[in-house]
């Protein structure tokens, strides 16, 4: 039986113009017109029998029709003359509940096969039909895994549904302000996701504010500090070290050649040839042919960094037979190299730069990059020691300098790996870019290592679902995050949004017919998010559920931490973590 069994009498207005999806109803009964809300739901007759058309009402307008015939406010209407009216409500079709499909009843589709004639009845979507229609919402999973965020703000008895196929298929952007929930949206994803038997997961955290979240699915790594080069951490410890020989050419490049330089093409080339050498010197001595016959610059393989700054010491000082015999010139390449060596000797001995130039023996071996690749790629069940499949890893440490093309190394190694993956034995991954404005930047205000994350990110969004890479970007600032990356995201869940440019930029994500869902943005409620794209089945408010572990997002109580008369004392635990360049406890602070 049909939930939507309206009679005629019930009828909110008549049809009165069509235009693609967009329909504009003329509706006689004022009281009727005075309990319309906006961005309310409503229903339109189709042309098909067993169908209806569901619509969200844009916009509602109260008109009077002056003596003249013209069209004026009623508002301005001062002569105490009766007036005609015409009232008039524009309506955004979204979709079509069918009756029966097969041995199924009360199907939403997400699709419009028909639109309304003229002078179609069409009706409000309230009371208990809203409800009985919500709780057809709620239990149509479609073709994938029920992902819920929350209840509908529409009817808070209805639990809010995504499908968890498309979510990470088609790419998804989380997007609010700072306060309004968008850590705690994130949480609640990743929550389900862990809780899935072979999860598959990594969440590039910028500020260690994912560290709660611990329960039997996550698995916590941190990016080496200064206080980890002179122990003994491993990455079954958690720590993760990022060699340099893991850098492609133009990351290599980036950071080691001025592009200001006179000289910058030659050091590049010149460096290009001494890493060559090394990597086959590496290979050689580990008596790996197979990889010798195809290996490129490019090639992940370890190679000695002090053999290569040897060499380039070399041509850097060398001389050759001059024209006259006994005589010496300035080789090639004699007085170019120098900075670019300095620069290289520089980043070597920097501490802030361990975790790439100061790693332990271990990640020197030919195989350390397996064990990477498995602790940061592998399923929930392909995890040693029953590690969990949402991999949480904290950049904290990193310098902002470098923030971009560290964070951009391990989706290159992520999207890398799923490429070179036979079709038939792809475990797919979903990244998620935390604060996304700090490393996939609009190519205006990328440079250097910038760019080259950009790069990177631009090709995921473009090229990851054909290998199982899905992205989920995540921002405060969406006006600041590249264009293209967020042009490719087809799932937008945004919250309150108080900044006009980054307001102008989710209006631009949304479809035509849903542009005034924008109007929204900076009204929104705390936890209060709208969501549309592919995954959502109704295009909508909801309100996100608390996920169970808080994130460490929460914004400072001012007044009453101001207000308190504790006692606070971690000044002197700060300037020791400053002076160590790395995060202390009241535990581990040595005694004054």
């Amino acid at each position: 039986m049909s939930i939507l069994d309206y009679k005629d009498n019930e009828s909110l207005g008549r049809v009165r113009s069509v235009d693609t999806a967009t329909v504009v109803i003329a509706v006689d009964d004022v009281e009727r017109l005075r309990k319309l809300q906006v961005n309310r739901l409503a229903v339109l007759q189709s042309s098909r029998a067993g169908q209806h058309l569901i619509g969200i009402i844009q916009k509602i307008t109260r008109t009077a029709l002056e003596g003249n015939g013209g069209i004026g406010d009623i508002d301005e209407t001062s002569d105490g003359d009766q007036v005609a009216e015409i009232n008039v409500v524009r309506i955004a079709l979204i979709g079509t509940l069918i009756d029966k499909v097969g041995t199924r009843s009360n199907v939403f589709l997400r699709t419009l096969e028909t639109v309304p004639e003229i002078d179609a009845n069409c009706f409000a979507l309230e009371g208990a039909r809203l409800t009985a229609f919500m709780r057809v919402i709620a239990n149509i999973s479609g073709d994938g895994q029920k992902l819920t965020l929350g209840h509908y703000t529409l009817d808070e008895s209805a639990e809010a549904f995504l499908n968890g196929n498309k979510f990470f298929q088609r790419h998804a952007v989380v997007v609010g302000s700072t306060g309004s929930g968008k850590s705690w949206t994130t949480a609640r994803i990743l929550e389900q996701v862990a809780e899935l038997p072979n999860a598959n997961a990594i969440v590039f955290d910028v500020h260690g504010e994912y560290a709660p979240l611990v329960s039997k699915g996550f698995r916590h790594f941190r990016i080496a500090g200064p206080a980890d080069l002179s122990g003994n951490a491993t990455l079954e410890d958690g720590v993760i070290f990022l060699p340099y020989w893991l850098l492609g050419y133009e990351a290599i490049t980036s950071m080691f050649v001025e592009r200001s330089d006179q000289n910058a093409p030659n050091q590049a080339m010149v460096m290009s040839r001494a890493i060559l050498a090394a990597k086959r010197r590496y290979l050689e001595a580990q008596g790996r042919e197979d990889v010798l016959e195809n290996f490129t610059i490019d090639s992940p393989i370890p190679f000695d960094l002090t053999g290569v700054i040897d060499d380039l010491c070399k041509l850097n000082e060398e001389t050759v037979p001059g024209a006259r015999t006994g005589s010496e010139k300035a080789g090639e390449f004699n007085g170019k190299l120098s900075r670019m060596i300095q620069r290289l000797e520089n980043k070597r001995t920097d501490r802030r730069l361990g975790f790439l130039f100061q790693g332990a023996e271990e990640t020197q071996a030919f195989d350390w990059l397996d064990r990477l690749v498995t602790a940061l790629l592998a399923g929930s069940i392909d995890q040693k020691n029953g590690g969990g499949g949402v991999k949480v890893i904290d950049f904290s440490e990193v310098p902002s300098d470098v923030l971009p093309l560290m964070v951009s190394l391990v989706a290159k190694l992520s999207f890398s790996v799923q490429q070179w993956t036979e079709a038939r034995m792809r475990h797919p991954v979903a990244i998620f870019c935390d604060e996304a404005h700090l490393y996939i930047p609009e190519r205006h205000q990328a440079g250097g290592a910038g760019e080259i994350s950009v790069d990177i990110f631009e090709r995921i969004a473009k090229e990851g679902r054909k290998y199982g890479v899905g992205l989920v970007v995540i921002s405060q600032r969406p006006s600041e995050v590249n264009r293209t990356v967020l042009s490719q995201c087809n799932n937008l869940v945004a919250m309150r949004l108080t900044n006009g440019d980054d307001q102008l930029v989710v209006r631009k994500l949304l479809p035509d017919s849903l542009a005034g869902f924008g109007d929204l943005l900076p009204v929104l409620d705390t936890g209060e998010a709208l969501v549309v794209g592919d995954a959502s089945l109704l295009p909508t408010r909801i309100r996100i559920s608390t996920p169970e572990h808080r994130p460490n997002s929460g914004t400072v109580e001012f007044w009453e931490r101001w207000s308190s008369d504790k006692q606070v004392g971690g000044l002197a635990i700060a300037v020791d973590g400053w002076r160590k360049q790395t995060i202390q406890s009241r535990e581990t602070l040595p005694a004054a």
